[in-house]
């Protein structure tokens, strides 16, 4: 893919169609909000040739005028990280031209040219929430580009508000489409955070994304491979077995000896809405969602990958109710996260997070012109950090690896994972025709 060049056509801010009632004005964050880093959370999604750009284009600001009357907290502005001022201020909303084809961007994709998408950088949230860029291709083709701010949403209300506005697109019935619930703070009450910072972590530069395919037969074999050294009867799940294996690659190609001083954890997002006791509804917006950590024993075998698939699935299966009942009290949690901030920081532990947003409804944002052709995330501002994708078809995984620099070039450069791997320029993208 050829760097990609893009001219800016309009910048405006779109408010909700309605003014948010005096008593909504003012939307408290919760514990979990608060301690969420400020940063965008991005997506960008893109949509074959269709006419009438034009129209599409203000389909959508129509559309998400009033989508944000349901979503009101997205049209404020962030006060000192413990609410949102519903005032109504609005959604900046960008319009750009590309001066290339669709296919130029997603036949190849370059996770660091995704970000141009994306209207601002994903590190300068400023008080903001959400904000959009519309991209209009030279065949007609378009992308979306979504940044909502991790301090208001985890990964399923991200989707959530996506899917909701795209619904209202449509002209789908009021009563069919769900209302967010924002009632977090009364589940996880805001704290003082005094000695903790939420940008720990977050990475200025250096920061190097690759994008590696997995097929549908691959995952297959690997989670077979891990099953050999399962306790218990269950498989591995895709998810599990593609990050032990991503994870042993990394090991493998960064670490030429391990040093004993250090202590390595693998982290999952895991959400919380599901081990709530009773389970919240689906429709709770908000950040409810927290990592489960595994040590995996370093003394054990490397072929086992020592022990990975075993301590994250006993950590996930400990984010339970006990855990979210701890958590509720806030003052714990907090304490841990200012001591592991402060290992991390000096070198002690060595963390690597994934993320999954496989099984999440990523191709059904349909604005009224058909599902999207491709949806691809952007290089983020975190070292170590793996997101998971559905690839297009749904049956392989697209993993989007974010590393320094130096550890990208050395685990891209890894046998084992090149022999697994789809060629670099694959996307399990159906071509259409008029790209």
């Amino acid at each position: 893919m050829v760097a990609l060049e893009l001219e800016i056509i309009s910048r405006e801010t779109i408010k909700p169609s309605s003014p948010t009632p005096h008593h909504l004005r003012k939307y408290q964050f919760s514990f979990l909000d608060q301690i969420a880093p400020p940063v965008f959370m991005p997506l960008v999604i893109f949509y074959p040739h269709l006419p009438h750009n034009i129209q599409r284009s203000s389909n959508l600001k129509h559309s998400l005028s009033q989508a944000l009357t349901r979503f009101y907290p997205m049209a404020g502005r962030v006060i000192d990280n413990l609410y949102i001022d519903c005032n109504d201020d609005g959604v900046p909303f960008v319009e750009a031209r590309a001066h290339c084809k669709l296919s130029d961007v997603i036949m190849d994709p370059v996770p660091g040219e995704l970000n141009k998408f994306v209207p601002y950088e994903l590190d300068d949230v400023r008080d903001l929430s959400l904000v959009l860029q519309v991209t209009f291709f030279a065949c007609g083709g378009m992308a979306l580009g979504v940044g909502i701010s991790h301090k208001i949403a985890d990964a399923l209300s991200f989707f959530m508000f996506v899917n909701s506005w795209a619904a209202v697109a449509r002209g789908d019935k009021g009563t069919d489409i769900p209302s967010p619930k924002f009632e977090t703070a009364m589940l996880f009450p805001a704290r003082a955070m005094t000695g903790f910072k939420p940008s720990t972590g977050i990475v200025k530069e250096n920061i190097s994304t690759k994008r590696f395919v997995f097929s549908a037969s691959t995952i297959a074999a690997l989670r077979d491979r891990y099953a050999n050294s399962n306790i218990g009867d269950r498989r591995p799940t895709r998810i599990e077995a593609l990050s032990a294996f991503i994870w042993s690659r990394f090991m493998c190609a960064t670490e030429s000896k391990l040093d004993t001083n250090k202590i390595h954890t693998v982290l999952h997002a895991v959400n919380l809405r599901t081990r709530v006791e009773p389970p919240l509804p689906g429709n709770y917006f908000g950040n409810i969602s927290r990592l489960a950590i595994a040590v995996p024993s370093m003394e054990d075998n490397e072929d086992d990958c020592y022990g990975i698939v075993n301590k994250m699935r006993e950590a996930i299966s400990n984010v339970n109710g006990r855990y979210v009942a701890k958590l509720r009290e806030g003052d714990k949690h907090l304490n841990f996260m200012k001591e592991r901030a402060e290992r991390v920081s000096k070198g002690e532990v060595v963390s690597f997070s994934f993320t999954s947003l496989c099984r999440f409804p990523i191709y059904e944002a349909d604005f009224g012109w058909g599902r999207p052709i491709w949806v691809g995330s952007a290089s983020l501002k975190f070292k170590n950090l793996v997101v998971f994708l559905d690839t297009q078809a749904g049956d392989g995984i697209e993993a989007w690896v974010n590393l320094k620099g130096e550890d990208m070039a050395k685990f891209e450069a890894d046998k084992e994972l090149l022999a697994t791997v789809f060629p670099a320029d694959s996307t399990g993208v159906v071509k259409i025709c008029g790209f």
